[in-house]
């Protein structure tokens, strides 16, 4: 769980508060495997109320372990992921009906920032997080990319009255050391796995 209060933008794939906006919280949730409810959204809010976070936040949910977690910093960005790779694949996998990857894992990947970034950078942002992913998991030896239901937040400050740093691609400055904390915690996690 992350309380970052007032002023923070996420932009986000997670089930509940994706997009981009403003979020005083994120939320990774561990749920059983075969997970059986249909209203993920719903279920992660009622886990916020309990937790006692107010206002908008991210809800990502895993059947991976949570308390499994790794970590990893790169002048001021840090990286946290989880990583279930029982179940894993290409993005790219046949059509459904198909041959393909059985039931889902889940890697999920929260950054911070502490500096603000234009909505353009926010998505570059998950970009380059994902692109990060994939190259740890191969560098773990890993045959895939990720699984079917692998999520990104990725937190930053609200800008002020500047719009943010303009980049967050891999060989930008933020970009780079994003890209170099997600590949730390996500190998780390991989290697767990192997």
């Amino acid at each position: 769980m992350w309380r970052l209060g007032p002023g923070w933008r996420v932009c986000s794939s997670a089930v509940l508060g994706g997009g981009i906006g403003p979020r005083a919280w994120i939320l990774n949730a561990q749920v059983p495997g075969g997970y059986p409810r249909l209203d993920p959204d719903r279920h992660l809010a009622e886990i916020a109320a309990a937790e006692r976070l107010t206002g908008p936040g991210a809800g990502l949910m895993t059947a991976a372990d949570v308390t499994a977690y790794t970590v990893a910093a790169d002048e001021g960005v840090t990286a946290t992921a989880t990583c279930g790779l029982g179940v894993r694949g290409w993005a790219a996998a046949p059509a459904e009906g198909t041959e393909g990857p059985p039931r889902p894992g889940t890697v999920n990947i929260v950054v911070t920032l502490p500096v603000a970034l234009s909505d353009a950078a926010l998505v570059n942002a998950v970009a380059t997080a994902t692109e990060a992913k994939v190259q740890a998991l191969l560098d773990a030896r890993l045959d895939c990319s990720g699984t079917p239901t692998d999520a990104v937040c990725i937190a930053a400050p609200s800008p002020g009255p500047a719009p943010g740093e303009p980049f967050a691609g891999p060989r930008s400055r933020w970009g780079a050391r994003l890209a170099r904390a997600v590949h730390a915690a996500v190998l780390e996690g991989a290697l767990r796995q192997s």
